[in-house]
This record gives structure tokens, sequence and C-alpha cells, in this order.
């Protein structure tokens, strides 16, 4: 492992990221920075395949598009929010809607965070290390 890969490793080798995003290339391009900086990331296309995979896997976090084939991403972090075993699971909403009404709506459902696409990596890690130092 080089040095910057080092200096990028989060605390823990093992966090788990459950990326759930319908979008092939955004989810695959994602997925390979955040594994370039140590996170063991999990992906689902669909809220189904999120849900399930939330249920089974109990991720440190959650990547959630707010635009889903064939669930709403809020209505999936609803869900999540009420069922015990996903409850303090934090999420974060991916949405490409950037009005400040969006942020608040995300809230709302339950996400503890929000980030405007296009991705901005650097403000999207500072946000997943503030939620996940949260739950530890």
């Amino acid at each position: 492992m080089t040095a910057a890969a080092q200096d990028t490793q989060p605390a823990g080798s093992a966090i788990a990221i459950l990326l759930i995003e319908d979008n092939d290339a955004n989810r695959d391009m994602l997925a390979r920075r955040l594994e370039k900086r140590g996170y063991r990331v999990l992906t689902a296309a669909t809220g189904a395949q999120g849900f399930a995979l939330a249920l089974t896997s109990r991720p440190d976090l959650i990547l959630m598009d707010v635009r889903l084939p064939d669930r709403c991403g809020l209505e999936l972090s609803r869900a999540l929010k009420n069922d015990p075993t996903t409850r303090a699971i934090p999420i974060i909403a991916l949405s490409a809607n950037a009005q400040l009404s969006d942020r608040a709506t995300a809230l709302s459902a339950g996400c503890d965070d929000y980030e405007p696409k296009p991705i901005n990596l650097p403000t999207l890690l500072q946000k997943m290390q503030s939620a996940l130092q949260k739950t530890r």
C-alpha cells in the first residue's frame, strides 16, 4: 500500500458503505473512488436490492440516490429508519436536484445528510466521516 493510500484509509479497515444508485456509470465511479480510500463498498441498483442488502449486511453508512427505478430513495430512507435493524445506520441522500428545499426534504425523510450531484468527493467524504463519528 502506498503512503498516499494509507493517508486516505478511514479509521478501521472494515467500514462498509452501501451505495444505492441506479446509474451504472455513477455507481461504478463512486464505488471505485471510495474503495481507493479504503472503504468496503456494497452496491445496489434498485431500492429493493438496497433494502435487502441493508437488512442482511448492516453497513456502517448508506449513500442513497433519491431517484430509483422501483422506489423513491426518500421513501426507502423512511422505511430503513423505521426498521429497528437499520434505524441507526446513517443515510446520506444523493440527488441531482440542488435546491435548498431538496436538502430539507431529505432530512425530513430521515436522511442524516444530503449531497447534490455531481458529487464533490472531498465534501462527501467529510459528510461521511461526520456521520460515521456520530455512530461510534
